[in-house]
């Protein structure tokens, strides 16, 4: 017993200074800076404030250019500044079931899953990907923007889950996180791996060196909806891992900013916390019912389940949708109305011109009746109305590579 009460407050403590050593590493005016920071502004990387930190929104060829560059090639995105936990311990499955509305115990070994944190009120705290890993613990991924609220989230979570006789444990990863993405990805990690990357399909994940270097993880995921690679390396690896891939002779892999990462994501219907889901969102009004695993459903055992619950069975007020329009590009905040203009129906949370589709892409919340695809709308630009429609998502065909 005192061996228990030891470790846990040894945990504590360790997590402590985690704590303080993610909130405060290299600051400068209060931004965080990743460790490819010097990395991009030596590749001239146009450096913005983003969730916190220092982030390149560009490079020198452009947001456009570098959005086709990742749907013809392959582009390596920065997301150091993303929070990386490894959950340990005996229950530890049972512990982030407890949080969010994802069947985790029905992953396979070093297999993942997109799920969500929820709310009493069945609100979405913020979107993860929690991978089930064969070295005794879950590998989680969640955004930047929620960071310090998710740890802090988890580590009051998991001293509570302790003290009602559970066993688990919650660390942060301090590496860097390097996002591969594009149709030349998978060769070019074929090129730095040891093993076939035809055995690694869509939300797996395996640990493993890349060229050379030890104590890596790499993930099949991605944001942007063509095949990819998020490669967690050690922090003093990082640099030495982005120069690598980008010599790699498989492919043109060329640095891509927050920009054009917005636009791809966009493009493949994917949403941003903050923008498109935040805590007065549902997963079932957000179009993510999905993520609910058959089995937490039926249990009903999940933060906000009995909203969620009901709103599946008798359907939500307003749902997500996807719209396309020509003309002005309309942004996240336009106001949409029905096809007459008479009544506003709904307000966009994402917008932007598409360079793949040379359309207005954008997605927004409408009344339910009017989600139906090909439902004609208005939407409100610049005081002006504009014709459009209200569209499947994505926009384009993902790429995912699920397996031969």
């Amino acid at each position: 017993m005192f061996s228990k009460v030891l470790r846990l407050k040894n945990s504590l403590i360790s997590n402590q200074r985690h704590i303080r050593k993610f909130c405060k590493s290299q600051t400068h005016l209060d931004l965080k800076r990743t460790c490819l920071y010097d990395f991009h502004v030596h590749n001239e990387g146009k450096m913005v404030p983003f969730a916190g930190w220092e982030m390149p929104v560009q490079y020198k060829a452009g947001i456009t250019t570098e959005h086709l560059h990742v749907r013809s090639d392959a582009g390596l995105f920065d997301v150091s500044h993303m929070l990386q936990t490894k959950i340990t311990g005996e229950d530890s499955i049972r512990f982030i079931e407890s949080m969010t509305v994802a069947d985790v115990d029905g992953l396979k070994e070093n297999q993942g899953t997109l799920s969500v944190f929820t709310n009493d009120s069945g609100g979405i705290l913020d979107d993860l990907i929690i991978n089930k890993t064969t070295d005794g613990y879950l590998y989680v991924v969640s955004n930047a923007g929620c960071a310090e609220k998710d740890l802090k989230n988890m580590l009051t979570q998991a001293e509570l889950f302790r003290n009602a006789g559970g066993d688990v444990d919650v660390e942060i990863i301090c590496n860097g996180l390097l996002a591969l993405q594009g149709p030349s990805a998978g060769k070019v990690m074929q090129e730095a791996v040891d093993f076939d990357m035809n055995t690694l399909p869509f939300m797996t994940n395996r640990q493993c060196s890349v060229y050379g270097i030890s104590d890596c993880r790499v993930t099949r995921c991605g944001y942007t909806g063509e095949d990819g690679v998020e490669i967690s390396v050690p922090s003093d690896k990082s640099v030495e891992l982005a120069i690598r891939l980008m010599n790699s002779k498989e492919g043109k892999v060329k640095l891509i900013g927050l920009g054009a990462r917005d636009s791809l994501r966009l493009e493949a219907g994917l949403c941003l916390y903050g923008n498109d889901i935040d805590e007065t969102t549902s997963p079932v009004e957000a179009a993510l019912m999905w993520t609910i695993g058959k089995r937490r459903r039926q249990d009903g055992d999940f933060p906000g389940a009995l909203t969620i619950l009901e709103q599946i069975k008798q359907k939500p007020k307003r749902k997500r949708v996807g719209v396309i329009s020509e003309g002005p590009p309309a942004r996240g905040g336009t106001k949409i109305y029905n096809k007459s203009g008479t009544e506003q129906i709904g307000e966009l949370t994402s917008g932007c011109p598409s360079p793949s589709l040379k359309k207005n892409v954008s997605m927004g919340y409408v009344e339910t009746a009017f989600s139906k695809v090909g439902t004609g709308v208005q939407l409100e630009v610049r005081k002006k109305m504009v014709q459009a429609t209200v569209s499947k998502m994505p926009f384009l065909k993902c790429n995912y590579f699920t397996g031969l």
